[in-house]
């Protein structure tokens, strides 16, 4: 379970318990030390030009076990079965401090938490224009006029309904006071290995004749031992139907699939294979990689434009009455963009928008809630697929709550870019039982969703993981 507490405000999340809660159980043959060692085969791409393609086919990409038996190996002994137990690296949730705390907004909170808006960004923008070396005229474009006018509007909403959840928190103990944990710091943390470059392996699989020229199968991983190849994964949907881990191998670096998911790994041009699975959902997460110049210097990830976001086949993929929750970065461009053109080209029907709130392991705003720069807050705009000419919606026994409007989900964020909190829990009331999900743009798995991206693996790194005590031998 992810909700902590849940009150009228909204929700407080446990990102981490969430995904620890996850089955990350793999089941590895080991071979006595007495058997012969063999080398096995791999595949390495190197400089990733593209007539390394064609070995492709010749890798064994995925090794790993559910079978409770122990079979035999080449030289006739047996292979010894362990459990290995995972689970995420929790330094990359320890969040103990904000991440810009100016002397003026820790002023201001302890004089008056709730003073007038237009007073604190006057107070900051002061500081921030005395305090540089060099002084400039400070001027406000008409965006950021715009995004000052609507953090007016919902800047009371975000204090009062965090507070409120951040106090049931720390009386429960699951946050804590700074003071408690003075000591520790909340440095970013170095993964030991930088995973492959997911999306220009995508890229590269485009070249792949036979996944221009035919429709591959969904690809699932079944019970007993097999082993597949890195082309096989490639532009279609893979399955992991059992109920334990699965551990697949790309360009030599290991990802872990957790129990009952599914993931098509690809970009934007090749999403033809979540339709030929003819699967209708019920949910529609979109994290969308939104345009914007930090984006554009950082060279942090590719980006899509309004029409190539439009182009989403959400009509062809969503069930009637389909939930569709879109992530959007806290420009009023793109809030807009949401509302007035993406939602009605898709016949989706804006039904609320709900905050994101970022806080500490000790309940403070990750930003200054009144900055002019970066807010501690993000967006979710929900709405409902609305077509004419469909059939009644949902059958009159299955009850589902309306949605409210400005809802919260505070969090402590993982230090991980755009790892974004678990909607599952959250989202079940307003969703029919059973339902299908599905996330777009997803840099994770969850149990019971379908994740596409061109970096739908990313957060599944085995370097993101911890091994736990020993594997247990069965």
């Amino acid at each position: 379970m992810s909700v902590v507490h849940q009150l009228p405000p909204g929700w407080l999340l446990d990102h981490l318990s969430f995904i620890n809660k996850i089955n990350y159980q793999l089941h590895q043959l080991h071979e006595p030390c007495c058997s012969k060692n063999k080398p096995t085969a791999s595949v390495h791409f190197g400089s990733l030009q593209m007539d390394s393609m064609s070995s492709l086919g010749a890798s064994s990409a995925f090794i790993a076990s559910d079978s409770t038996t122990k079979p035999e190996n080449d030289d006739g002994g047996n292979y010894e079965m362990f459990i290995q137990k995972y689970v995420f690296r929790p330094e990359l949730f320890d969040v103990t401090k904000p991440y810009i705390i100016p002397a003026v907004h820790k002023e201001c909170r302890q004089s008056n938490e709730k003073e007038d808006l237009t007073d604190g960004v006057k107070k900051e923008i002061s500081v921030s224009v005395t305090g540089k070396k060099r002084k400039r005229c400070v001027a406000f474009n008409q965006g950021e006029l715009d995004a000052m006018e609507y953090h007016t509007k919902i800047r009371e909403l975000i204090l009062d309904g965090s507070s409120r959840l951040v106090q049931e928190g720390l009386k429960s103990g699951f946050l804590y006071p700074l003071s408690d944990k003075r000591d520790k710091c909340s440095e970013p943390v170095t993964l030991p290995v930088d995973t492959c470059d997911l999306s220009e392996l995508c890229e590269m699989a485009k070249y792949l004749p036979s996944l221009n020229e035919m429709e591959l199968e969904v690809l699932q991983l079944m019970e007993d031992d097999m082993s597949v190849t890195e082309q096989d994964l490639l532009s279609r949907v893979v399955e992991n139907n059992t109920s334990f881990t699965k551990m697949i191998t790309l360009m030599g670096q290991k990802y872990l699939l957790p129990p009952k998911s599914s993931f098509l790994l690809s970009d934007i041009s090749c999403m033809q294979p979540l339709l030929n699975c003819r699967k209708k959902y019920d949910a529609i997460v979109i994290d969308p990689p939104w345009q914007n110049k930090s984006v554009k210097r950082s060279n942090r990830y590719s980006y899509l434009s309004p029409l190539q976001i439009k182009q989403i086949p959400i009509p062809k993929l969503a069930a009637p009455d389909c939930l569709v929750i879109t992530w959007v970065t806290n420009r009023q461009k793109h809030l807009r963009f949401i509302k007035e053109e993406l939602y009605p080209f898709w016949s989706v029907e804006v039904v609320a928008e709900w905050h994101w709130v970022k806080i500490t392991s000790s309940g403070e705003f990750v930003f200054p809630l009144d900055s002019p720069h970066k807010k501690p807050y993000e967006g979710l705009i929900l709405g409902r697929m609305r077509e004419k000419t469909t059939l009644p919606l949902r059958n009159a026994d299955i009850k589902v709550l309306p949605i409210p409007d400005h809802k919260l989900i505070v969090s402590v964020p993982c230090t991980l870019h755009s790892h974004k909190p678990p909607l599952a829990e959250v989202l079940k009331d307003y969703i029919k039982p059973d339902g299908e999900y599905l996330e777009l743009f997803a840099r994770n798995l969850q149990p019971g969703w379908t994740s596409w991206g061109n970096e739908v693996l990313k957060f599944q790194h085995m370097d993101c993981f911890l091994a736990l005590e020993s594997g247990s031998q069965l």
